[in-house]
């Protein structure tokens, strides 16, 4: 792997040493241990500290390669701490910041090279780096609090499997051995909950139940891989009850707070809603916004290329028509963001609040379920005796 900010007489060679050079690089490659730079990816939370105490370095008046090399003497993450070095390296051989980040396109990505392009050009490159912590701040923060709300119903569903196969599996056989001895007529419930768990003890379930969840996983993987089948799932996600709000709203605080961030760093609006594509993970929203980027660079207005889609909300529309109007876009952008996030806050916390309860029905319906089914039996032969 090539080493950054090397002299230029050593890169004076005759052909067969740059030949040997060369084969010795690709067998490097492929033996080494260590990740190229297109392929390195750090941490979330490292890169957020990074920006954070970058911007405060630049603040203080230290020069921009030397903070680096400071950042990465500090760093707890061995890789990153290498990759800003060779950044730090590279500035000091004269390239620009922008352009040393490229060569990491899966550290930095491209809404944040072009905050610091924008912030180069103007000389706010400290204003800007305090920007980009503070976007990738809110936007894991949202995105925790999505996963959160999505994570506990999940929660609730594996519990009430587990559960279920629990007492299928080691509980109903043991009835079922008693219900043959007494040679009763036994109810429709109990029959069934027997055969479901003959089923369940089977070899058969316990070896295609793993097979056929892993082909489904695999095939929508597969499905979700391609433009259509990705477009097709984000589309239908907006659609899920109680979720698909959450989801949307999740999406619309992003894309604002990302669009207020970029033009407020001086980034034109097509170049900006260009790179809000690319910071969107749902492909209704990126085509939505791409179709919006064409009505733009025709000389219509931004509030009217989203209101064609009629997948951005009327709120949105209307105060980025509001802000276009009085010339306050990026003022409407950031109310629409602290509105959405609120809104998101609001959700998941309403969503926590009720989901508890469900858990404790949900478990308690299907225990009771099956306790009901295996002792109906029994007050059949007490009635009998009785008569």
């Amino acid at each position: 792997m090539a080493q950054y900010g090397s002299s230029s007489s050593s890169r004076i060679a005759t052909p067969a040493v740059n030949s040997a050079t060369a084969s010795t690089g690709i067998f490097a490659d492929l033996f080494s241990s260590e990740v190229l730079p297109k392929n390195l990816k750090v941490p979330q939370k490292d890169l957020l500290v990074f920006f954070r105490q970058l911007a405060v370095v630049l603040q203080s008046g230290v020069p921009l390669s030397q903070g680096l090399d400071l950042l990465a003497e500090n760093m707890t993450n061995p890789k990153f701490s290498t990759c800003i070095s060779r950044i730090a390296a590279r500035l000091s051989a004269g390239e620009e910041l922008s352009l040393c980040l490229k060569q990491y396109p899966r550290i930095f990505a491209p809404i944040t090279v072009g905050l610091i392009e924008a912030g180069e050009a103007g000389g706010i490159l400290e204003l800007v780096l305090d920007r980009i912590a503070l976007l990738m701040e809110e936007q894991a923060k949202l995105r925790g609090q999505i996963v959160g709300a999505l994570v506990y119903p999940a929660l609730v569903l594996i519990l009430a499997l587990s559960v279920s196969l629990g007492l299928l599996i080691f509980i109903v056989p043991k009835f079922k051995d008693m219900f043959d001895n007494m040679g009763a007529e036994l109810p429709a419930l109990t029959t069934f909950m027997l055969n479901l768990s003959n089923f369940v003890t089977s070899a058969g379930f316990a070896i295609g139940a793993p097979v056929t969840v892993f082909v489904l996983l695999y095939l929508f993987r597969g499905y979700y891989a391609t433009k259509d089948g990705k477009l097709t799932v984000d589309t239908a996600i907006f659609k899920v009850p109680l979720f698909g709000d959450l989801i949307l709203r999740s999406e619309m605080a992003a894309m604002c707070d990302t669009l207020n961030t970029l033009v407020n760093s001086g980034i034109p609006l097509v170049d900006a809603l260009e790179r809000c594509v690319t910071a969107s993970s749902n492909q209704l929203i990126r085509n939505t916004i791409q179709r919006g980027i064409v009505f733009v660079e025709q000389g219509q207005e931004l509030s009217y290329s989203l209101s064609q889609s009629k997948v951005f909300p009327r709120l949105v529309v209307s105060m980025i028509k509001i802000g276009e109007e009085t010339g306050k876009l990026p003022f409407m952008l950031e109310k629409l963001s602290v509105f959405y996030k609120r809104e998101v806050e609001a959700t998941v916390s309403a969503l926590t609040k009720a989901m508890e309860p469900a858990i404790i029905f949900v478990v308690a319906g299907i225990v009771g379920t099956i306790v009901v089914s295996l002792y109906l039996p029994m007050f059949s032969l007490i009635q009998n005796m009785g008569k």
